[in-house]
């Protein structure tokens, strides 16, 4: 009889243009157990930007302690920002895009929404996959010797032929794993985590090797060691950036939980025991490199290439660019789809969407904008300066404001109708994250503000903290309209 009513009041929310992608998952439609939580992300922490950062810890001046204990402390915020950030969804069925309206208002929400899912979405896509094309390159190279001398003189937007190829392989398989749907999707995730940690076991133990053990790499000094405590803040904050888009919309995964444990239970795991492995391994690969062969630049490609075996290097660098595909599909394209389909269903669906968030990817030409440590960490300090404020307002709102409860009719309302704000917006929640937004970026660009400066450099911890106090402080100040309730959708709840 339940089912009867939630299918009735699934089928009045389409008549309202709702499409069934955003619509709160059913009984029926919840089939995540805590497998499928502890695997999603393992595969993609071992993805080849992730290993970027970690090598800028070192151009920093971390030592390898202080690595090891800023990247597990990442671990444990990540996991406590999944856990958090996905008890609504979890407990509602609803994904990210649909939650944002309790927090910002119907119309409000699309300033977050167009943040996570298109802005962020298309840059995280543009800048994984030039970077899985680069270390595509070395792959091709291996095969075929004379890869890099295709077209030589040829110049499109700063992109030699070679990359640009690289570039639009990788693109083509990425969109066309997403485009094969949900199903082929969990069966990505399940199967390619055993394949990628089976590779990333066998590197490690063979660059701690090459390195003389454990005993050379732990006694690693850097050149230039740090003497400010919040430089090791600031790279954590780079490394939780990294994954600050699956915090914001870690609904969009949670809504599909069986039990209330799985997530609970599976997100932390997976987490933390994948990036106990994440660490031991960047931290061998980088340092056991820099210790045996001398490099300086700790390029983890250039890293790998020392292997020497073209099948070694071939299969390694295939594994973590199979990390970091799983990530732009689940992480990135995902997302993006839900988002721009929940803002637009009548122009969107969850593929298209996700068709635009690539080319846009592209048009922002993504080669140029991972140049670098320093463009690298530009990069997060942009993402974290957006991440970090909208989870801070949702946490605040859904814990403190609304105690943990949410009213479904003045989530899917009918067209033209406001829900709970007036006029649609949650004018205080706007304007916490426009401010929060301001203050965590400015440093970027008022270096000389030591205090900005600071704040900029630890992003997205920075913009958490900032938009929590500011919203906690003014969410009282929020006067909801009284928009009739609907019965049937109320039923959903």
């Amino acid at each position: 009889m339940e089912q009867a009513k939630i299918a009735i009041s699934h089928e009045e929310l389409k008549s309202y243009g709702y499409s069934e992608e955003v619509l709160p998952k059913t009984a029926e439609t919840r089939d995540w157990g805590v497998y499928n939580y502890v695997t999603v992300w393992m595969g993609a922490v071992h993805n080849l930007m992730s290993y970027m950062t970690v090598a800028g810890f070192f151009v920093l001046g971390l030592s390898v302690p202080q690595v090891l204990w800023a990247v597990m402390t990442a671990a444990i915020i990540v996991s406590i920002g999944y856990v958090l950030n996905g008890y609504a969804g979890t407990k509602y069925g609803i994904g990210y895009s649909m939650l944002l309206r309790s927090s910002f208002g119907v119309k409000g929400s699309i300033i977050p929404a167009v943040c996570r899912g298109l802005i962020a979405g298309v840059v995280f896509f543009g800048t994984k996959t030039i970077i899985g094309a680069q270390s595509f390159n070395v792959i091709f190279t291996k095969i075929f010797p004379g890869y890099m001398d295709l077209l030589p003189g040829f110049d499109f937007l700063g992109l030699d032929f070679p990359t640009l190829l690289s570039f639009v392989i990788l693109w083509v398989i990425t969109v066309g794993l997403f485009l094969g749907g949900m199903k082929i999707l969990s069966l990505f995730s399940k199967w390619s985590s055993p394949i990628i940690y089976i590779f990333i076991v066998g590197a490690a133990i063979w660059a701690i090797n090459v390195a003389g053990g454990f005993g050379p790499i732990l006694a690693y000094v850097p050149a230039k060691p740090i003497e400010n405590w919040l430089v090791f803040i600031a790279c954590v904050s780079a490394l939780v950036s990294n994954w600050g888009g699956p915090i914001v919309n870690i609904a969009d995964l949670t809504q599909r939980a069986k039990t209330p444990k799985a997530p609970l239970v599976g997100l932390p795991l997976g987490m933390i025991v994948s990036y106990i492995l994440f660490a031991i391994t960047s931290v061998g690969l980088l340092v056991g490199t820099q210790i045996a062969f001398g490099l300086t630049n700790f390029d983890v490609v250039a890293a790998i290439d020392q292997i020497g075996n073209p099948v070694a290097v071939i299969i390694l660098l295939l594994a973590l660019n199979i990390g970091s595909t799983s990530y732009v599909v689940f992480g990135n394209l995902l997302p993006s789809g839900l988002q721009m389909t929940a803002l637009f269903p009548k122009i969107f669906s969850v593929k298209s969407a996700a068709i635009v968030t690539a080319i846009l990817g592209t048009l922002i030409l993504p080669w140029k904008l991972v140049n670098g440590t320093a463009a690298l960490y530009m990069f997060y300090s942009f993402i974290g300066s957006m991440y970090g404020p909208i989870t801070g307002i949702m946490l605040v709102s859904f814990f403190i404001e609304r105690k943990r409860k949410l009213d479904l009719s003045a989530i899917y309302v009918k067209p033209g109708e406001n829900g709970e704000y007036k006029n649609g917006f949650n004018m205080t929640a706007c304007g916490v994250l426009i401010v929060s937004f301001m203050i965590t970026l400015s440093g970027a660009f008022l270096p000389n503000v030591m205090v900005l400066a600071t704040i900029s450099k630890s992003a997205f911890i920075s913009g958490l903290i900032i938009s929590s106090v500011l919203y906690a402080l003014c969410f009282k100040l929020n006067k909801p309209s009284n928009n009739e309730k609907k019965d049937t959708l109320a039923r959903v709840s």
